[in-house]
C-alpha cells in the first residue's frame, strides 16, 4: 500500500488489492445497513479468485484515509479499459465519444464488480466528528489520481441516494438514471396475502407457475449457506451460472470464475441462501435427491439479493419458481422487508416487482466528454423516466402504485 501525495489532514494511501487491508478494518467502516457486497469478504473472494484482477481488465486502486494505524474511510475503485461487469450500460457515450475522436477509457470505476445492487459509497468510520469531510477528501484524492493520469473520467455506480445527494450532487457531478427492479413485502402474512393484491388473471397465472413443478416430481427449498457448502452448492452454482451465461448471455461478466465461489463457501455462508430446485428421488429405491436447479442470494436483515441461477433442465417456468416465488415466499416466512432480484427483464413486472431508479454519478477530466455528457444526460434520463412510466402502467396489481 502506497501513500499517496495530495494535501489533506490524512495520510492517504493507493492499494492495489484488498488483500492489503486487515478484514476487522475494512469491515469496520461497513455499516448496518449498506450492501453486503462493500464487506471485504465479498469483494475479496472476487480478487483472490483472479476474477477481478488485471488479466480481466480490473485494475484495483483502492483509496483510503488513515490517521497514523486507523483506517478512517476507504473508497473501492477499479481502473477500467471497458465497460464488462458493470451492468451500468455506457457502450453508447464510448461510441459517440470515439466518433468525437476523445477516448472513453481509461476510466475510474467506483463500484462492486459484477453487482448491479444500489448502495455504493466511500465507507467512513461512523464515530469520526466529520464524515463529510473524509468523503470529500477521498473525492478530492480520486479526482487527483485521475487528472494526474490522464484517466477520462470518474464513475460511481450503483450509488447510495443519502450519500450521493450528502457528497456528489454538490460537486457537480452528472446524474444518470437507470432501471431496476424491486419486490416489497409490507408484512404479508402469508404467499396468499401476496396474491391477493394481483387481478384475478395474474393471481391465476402465477398459481400455476409456482405450483407447475410438482408435475415434473420436483420439490423447492431454502437452503442456507452452512448447509449448502455441505451439499456441494458452492461448486454447483458457479456450473450452472455458466450454463446460463451460455445460453442467454454469453458476454455477461463470464470471468467471475469458480473459486470465487468456493472462497464464498469458506468465508462468506453466513450472508447466503439458496434457493434449490431438486428432482424427488423414490425412497422406496433408495434414489437421492438431485439437484435440478440452484439460484444463490445474499441476505442481511431485512434485505434480500438474488445473484446467480441455472437449471440443469429445461422445465417450463422453474425459473420463476426458483428465483422469483420460493425466495418471496422465504422474505414472507422470515419478515424480510425488500428483495431485489437482481438485473433482468420487464417478465418481473408480471410477478409484482416494481420498476425504480437507481442512479450512477459521473465526473470528466476531458473538456469533451464534459461536453457530451453534459450536452446529452438531459434526454437520457427522460428516455428513462418514459421506460419507467409505462413499466408501472403494466403492474397487474389492484390500486398499483409506482414505486419510484
Amino acid at each position: 500500500m502506497k501513500a499517496f501525495n495530495h494535501d489533506c489532514p490524512f495520510t492517504v494511501k493507493i492499494a492495489l488489492s484488498i488483500t492489503e487491508f486487515d478484514p476487522a478494518q475494512w469491515n469496520g467502516l461497513v455499516r448496518s445497513g449498506d450492501i453486503p457486497f462493500l464487506e471485504w469478504e465479498w469483494l475479496a473472494a472476487l480478487e483472490k479468485s483472479g476474477s477481478v484482477c488485471p488479466e480481466t481488465g480490473w485494475y484495483p486502486l483502492h483509496l483510503s484515509l488513515w490517521d497514523k494505524d486507523t483506517l478512517l474511510a476507504a473508497a473501492p475503485l477499479y481502473l477500467k479499459n471497458h465497460s464488462d461487469g458493470e451492468f451500468v450500460w455506457d457502450y453508447m457515450w464510448a461510441r459517440a465519444a470515439a466518433s468525437l475522436g476523445t477516448p472513453w477509457y481509461p476510466k475510474l470505476t467506483g463500484v462492486v464488480p459484477a453487482t448491479p445492487a444500489e448502495g455504493y459509497r466511500f465507507l467512513a468510520a461512523d464515530n469520526f466528528p466529520d464524515r463529510a469531510l473524509l468523503d470529500s477528501t477521498l473525492l478530492d484524492a480520486a479526482e487527483a489520481l485521475c487528472r494526474n493520469n490522464g484517466i477520462q473520467g470518474l464513475h460511481l455506480l450503483f450509488a447510495d441516494p443519502s450519500w450521493a445527494s450528502r457528497s456528489l450532487v454538490e460537486r457537480g457531478y452528472y446524474a444518470w438514471k437507470h432501471q431496476r427492479y424491486v419486490w416489497e413485502n409490507p408484512g404479508f402474512a402469508g404467499f396468499d396475502d401476496y396474491l391477493a393484491g394481483f387481478t384475478k388473471n395474474q393471481r391465476k397465472n402465477i398459481r400455476r407457475e409456482y405450483r407447475r413443478h410438482e408435475e415434473q416430481g420436483i420439490g423447492l427449498r431454502i437452503v442456507d449457506g452452512a448447509a449448502a457448502g455441505q451439499r456441494g452448492y458452492f461448486d454447483a452454482i458457479h456450473d450452472l451460472y455458466t450454463i446460463t451465461n451460455d445460453k442467454f448471455v454469453p458476454w455477461d461478466a463470464r470471468w467471475v470464475n469458480g473459486e470465487f465461489f468456493r472462497l464464498l463457501g469458506s468465508t462468506y455462508s453466513r450472508r447466503v441462501v439458496f434457493s434449490e430446485a431438486y428432482r424427488k428421488g423414490r425412497q422406496a429405491a433408495g434414489e437421492p435427491e438431485e439437484t435440478a436447479a440452484l439460484a444463490m442470494m445474499i441476505r442481511t436483515i431485512g434485505r434480500l439479493w438474488g445473484r446467480y441461477w441455472g437449471a440443469y433442465e429445461d422445465i417450463k417456468d422453474l425459473h420463476f419458481a426458483v428465483c422469483y416465488y420460493a425466495p418471496m415466499d422465504y422474505c414472507i416466512r422470515e419478515d424480510i422487508r425488500y428483495f431485489d432480484p437482481g438485473a433482468g427483464s420487464p417478465h418481473k413486472i408480471r410477478r409484482g416487482f416494481r420498476p425504480a431508479f437507481d442512479t450512477s454519478y459521473h465526473k470528466f477530466f476531458d473538456p469533451a466528454l464534459e461536453k457530451l455528457f453534459g450536452a446529452n444526460i438531459g434526454e437520457v434520463n427522460s428516455y428513462e423516466e418514459e421506460i419507467i412510466s409505462e413499466l408501472n402502467g403494466g403492474l397487474p396489481l389492484k390500486g398499483a402504485r409506482p414505486l419510484l
